[in-house]
């Protein structure tokens, strides 16, 4: 039988409490956001700032130079790491060299905002992976990755995460998309077993899962969260903590209710539809703060 989610409050975080900020930006971790593309170009942008705004020491965003060369004022805070482009608009995959080196040297590689077509994000992972250090966390379409290779990440030994919509989890389990939304946990159970990784599926509820099959529920956050962007927001703020040094459960469990909370704040000033995606980055330092 499935297991039953603990409901996440304040008290259940204070059983994962997170890292204490370092005293110096190198203290607090460096995180590599990689993705982005001519289709979404802001992704990166909002995932970085999300990440620093969790209290990440260090970001870089590598995505195609095109992109890069539109966010570099707007985002003067992150390393800025120009990939070339193909004809479509998205991250060449044979000129690899600079991001895998980004890869050995970040404590978090954050793989996905931005990413448009399943086998390039597939095929830009399995490029990556082999690269990472730290932590990696795949994020959207970036989850093609392990529904072609299951096995995938099981050298990272637990310092993985997989952040998905019902759809993506549905796709990376090969289960019918209905039978997700019905019931999330039981498929995040299976892949996060099978693939050794902590599953984060987000819908109207945030639904967290272990390998172990611990599994966490956060209620709330509203309908506003439902937005474009909301998700890169929402992988930033886990990539944040990672880098932080928090372990891969706490940080998940921990993201997932900072963004509900994030947007229900966003709802009570601006209303429960309308605001923006990049509206959420600016409440989380309120948000940690309110739950130290």
């Amino acid at each position: 039988m499935p297991t039953e989610p603990r409901v996440v409050t304040p008290a259940v975080l204070r059983e994962l409490p997170l890292p204490a900020p370092g005293d110096d930006k190198d203290a607090n971790g460096r995180l590599l956001v990689v993705g982005g593309s001519s289709r979404s170009p802001g992704a990166v942008r909002l995932a970085g700032e999300a990440a620093l705004r969790a209290g990440a020491g260090k970001v870089a965003l590598a995505t195609i130079a095109p992109v890069l060369s539109g966010l570099a004022p707007l985002f003067p805070e992150a390393a800025h790491l120009p990939l070339p482009a193909t004809a479509e608009g998205r991250i060449d995959l044979t000129r690899l060299d600079a991001a895998a080196r980004e890869c050995r040297r970040a404590d978090v590689t954050l793989i996905g905002p931005g990413l448009v077509d399943p086998a390039h994000a597939r095929a830009l992972v399995a490029e990556l992976v082999p690269h990472v250090s730290g932590v990696v966390v795949l994020d959207g379409l970036a989850s093609a990755f392990l529904g072609a290779r299951p096995d995938g990440l099981q050298r990272l030994a637990g310092r993985a995460v997989l952040s998905v919509n019902p759809g993506e989890l549905a796709r990376t389990a090969g289960a019918d998309p209905e039978v997700v939304g019905t019931d999330p946990v039981a498929t995040a159970e299976r892949v996060a077993a099978q693939c050794g990784v902590v599953v984060v599926c987000g819908g109207t509820a945030k639904h967290v899962v272990t390998p172990a099959g611990d599994a966490w529920v956060v209620e709330g956050g509203g309908p506003g969260l439902a937005a474009s962007g909301s998700g890169d927001v929402h992988a930033g703020i886990l990539g944040g903590l990672l880098a932080r040094g928090a372990a891969p459960v706490a940080a998940t469990v921990w993201a997932a209710h900072v963004h509900a909370r994030c947007g229900e704040r966003l709802a009570g000033t601006v209303g429960p539809v309308g605001y923006l995606a990049r509206e959420l980055s600016g409440e989380v330092p309120a948000v940690l703060d309110e739950l130290a």
